[in-house]
């Protein structure tokens, strides 16, 4: 066994259906731990059932809206019922919706306002709730938050965006200091990923493109790799290994902390 090692922990990630969050509940069972995947996309139910498994430990889905206090409720309970227990949150799900400052809309504001605040926060207040002395759980454990590299960086077009994972990281050593000094046993972090070719990623070089800031997907592409001294965007793995370090006894004595997972881009 290695401190990286995660049998017999349960963890919960959201927006667990695809890109990142897929990722990121493969990585998670890989190291050894029952997985529920939380997503508003029923298509979880499939990434549950293909996940890596052996002996007595189980995988599960449970249709979340991170937005919604009675889901979360539910989630959380229906977790714990899945899998026996709850040691590991990971606050995954997110939206981008790219425009310029001058053009943004307040639909669109409060939409990621919602998913990437609201949303972060409601899993941060439930996970801690289920994870203290006394909670439905009670061990103790750990949150991991994803940030975005956006939150350390002036880039065009994702002026919002930037604004809620900024949030996301000021949420995070908040709730790390008071389940710190309440005797919670939970530890908080956070992840700033850099940019990863996933659906979202993807769709946000095309709207840089959209929007006038570059002249094709290629070019905004091209102009993150430029000011990544890596030279590469990041890929899954990436960001999933990170997760999993943070959850794991590696990272023990880690809490409060931000981790950039982007190649030094935002260095």
């Amino acid at each position: 066994m290695t401190v990286f090692d995660l049998t017999g922990r349960r963890a919960l990630v959201t927006g667990g259906a695809q890109g990142l969050g897929e990722g990121m509940a493969r990585a998670l069972a890989a190291a050894g731990a029952s997985v529920v995947v939380a997503d508003i996309q029923d298509s979880g139910e499939q990434i549950a059932a293909a996940l890596p498994s052996d002996g007595d430990r189980k995988h599960a889905f449970t249709r979340l809206d991170v937005t919604s206090e009675a889901d979360w409720e539910r989630a959380i309970t229906e977790a714990i019922a899945a899998v026996g227990g709850l040691d590991i949150l990971v606050n995954n799900a997110g939206i981008e919706i790219t425009s310029l400052i001058t053009e943004v809309s307040p639909d669109d504001i409060r939409r990621m306002l919602e998913v990437n605040i609201l949303g972060t926060t409601l899993g941060i207040k439930h996970g801690l709730r289920a994870m203290r002395p006394g909670g439905a759980a009670g061990g103790g454990g750990a949150i991991v938050n994803i940030a975005s590299v956006a939150a350390t960086i002036a880039f065009p077009g994702i002026s919002v965006y930037s604004a809620t994972k900024s949030a996301v990281d000021r949420l995070t050593r908040v709730a790390a200091m008071e389940s710190g000094k309440l005797g919670y046993g939970v530890r908080v972090n956070c992840v700033y990923p850099g940019l990863v070719p996933t659906a979202m990623g993807a769709g946000l070089a095309n709207d840089m493109a959209t929007i006038g800031l570059f002249g094709s997907p290629d070019e905004a592409v091209a102009a993150v790799v430029d000011q990544t001294p890596s030279g590469r965007l990041g890929t899954v793995e990436d960001i999933a290994d990170a997760v999993v370090f943070l959850a794991s006894d590696a990272a023990r004595f880690v809490t409060g902390a931000g981790l950039p997972v982007d190649g030094g881009m935002g260095m």
